[in-house]
């Protein structure tokens, strides 16, 4: 199949959206013991026929179910993974906004015994996605490297695994076999989410890492075979695509710094068809990173911000597609918000209205660029 007959699509998002508050109010009471499973179920699949409507009217082509069945957008397949145990408790995590810090928790995971896939994880979850779009349904999943930034080696039995290669095997068979059970049901597009490798080009956050007794290099070598042994046997009519993100949690983030001092490893090494990378304002640092992307693949420019509601102006986008056509030809490159508007069930602090206005410019722009999605 020709580049530009497959996705990413000219007009692309990297996949959550705003959970509506009434089925936020209801997970609570499904937590609590107040509502059952089956009612949290009809009301997620209630919402997801909402959010695909969204989608579809914007215009888009990828259409995904918002993550709505979901508290965050990693950990709800992370923990249905074999080997991971939990003390109970939690780590804090600081992110970093316009108006402060923000401050968020996750589980003290380790790794205590072989890594493996029990059973599906969101195999019935895109299936009823599928039931319900008109155009291709897009799947999100953690990348396998975000399992070892769960955990680091500090925190993978070394009984279980001695070394790291055994432990590389075990999750990437573990993924494949996800993709496997996704495919036969029909997946063909698939996004791996991943902040690992953005946080490898934050010199904070490399600082941090050397201190918790990891390399940030080998990291990065760690994160190439993981990938590319999860997707070794990847069906030649399945899209696999990567989000490189710098955190968002809130409207907040934890790293900075451009994508330059991975750059040439993770385009020519990590074999994605599609790279969809934050480009939404200083943080980012430029598109000359851009210049190492292969031909075999296309980059999903996120210039339109899901961290506030203010719109962007279409004359300052088009600018900035000139600008990254300086790097890499403009038949190869796509448009997206830079990241999820609902990583996290609590959202991002816009609205409904405005995402949907962030969504339908990136659609208007892509057509009057390329003249088609």
């Amino acid at each position: 199949m020709p580049l530009s007959a497959r996705p990413p699509f000219r007009a692309d998002h990297v996949g959550s959206l705003l959970r509506p508050p009434k089925l936020k109010a209801l997970r609570l009471e499904k937590e609590s013991g107040r509502a059952s499973e089956g009612e949290l179920r009809a009301a997620e699949d209630a919402a997801i026929r909402e959010v695909v409507a969204l989608q579809e009217a914007a215009g888009l082509q990828g259409i995904t179910d918002g993550e709505l069945r979901r508290k965050s957008w990693h950990m709800d397949f992370l923990l249905q993974l074999g080997g991971l145990s939990s003390q109970g408790q939690t780590i804090p995590v600081t992110f970093h906004g316009q108006a402060g810090d923000v401050h968020f928790t996750r589980p003290d995971l380790a790794i205590t015994s072989r890594v493996t896939r029990p059973r599906p994880i969101f195999v019935e979850a895109f299936k009823f996605l599928a039931s319900v779009v008109s155009r291709t349904p897009k799947l999100t999943i953690p990348s396998p490297s975000m399992l070892y930034t769960q955990v680091g080696r500090a925190n993978i039995d070394a009984t279980a695994y001695p070394d790291l290669d055994a432990f590389v095997e075990d999750t990437a068979a573990a993924y494949r076999a996800e993709i496997a059970d996704l495919y036969a049901a029909g997946c063909r597009y698939i996004q791996f989410d991943d902040v690992s490798l953005a946080y490898l080009c934050d010199e904070e956050m490399r600082a941090q890492g050397r201190a918790r007794g990891d390399d940030p290099d080998a990291q990065l070598r760690l994160s190439v075979k993981l990938v590319r042994a999860t997707l070794r046997d990847k069906p030649a009519d399945l899209t696999v695509c990567t989000h490189l993100c710098r955190g968002n949690f809130r409207s907040s983030w934890r790293a900075q710094g451009g994508y330059s001092r991975v750059a040439e490893v993770i385009f020519n090494e990590l074999p994605y068809d599609g790279f969809f990378l934050e480009f939404d304002d200083a943080r980012s640092g430029d598109f000359a990173p851009l210049r190492f992307v292969p031909k075999r693949a296309r980059v999903v420019l996120g210039l339109v911000t899901t961290k506030v509601g203010t719109l962007e102006r279409k004359d300052d986008l088009r600018r900035r597609l000139d600008e990254a056509a300086k790097y890499v030809p403009l038949e190869q490159i796509c448009l997206s918000p830079q990241c999820g508007f609902s990583s996290t069930i609590e959202g991002n602090q816009v609205t409904v209205d405005q995402e949907k206005a962030k969504l339908s410019l990136c659609v208007e722009l892509a057509r009057e660029v390329w003249g088609g999605l």
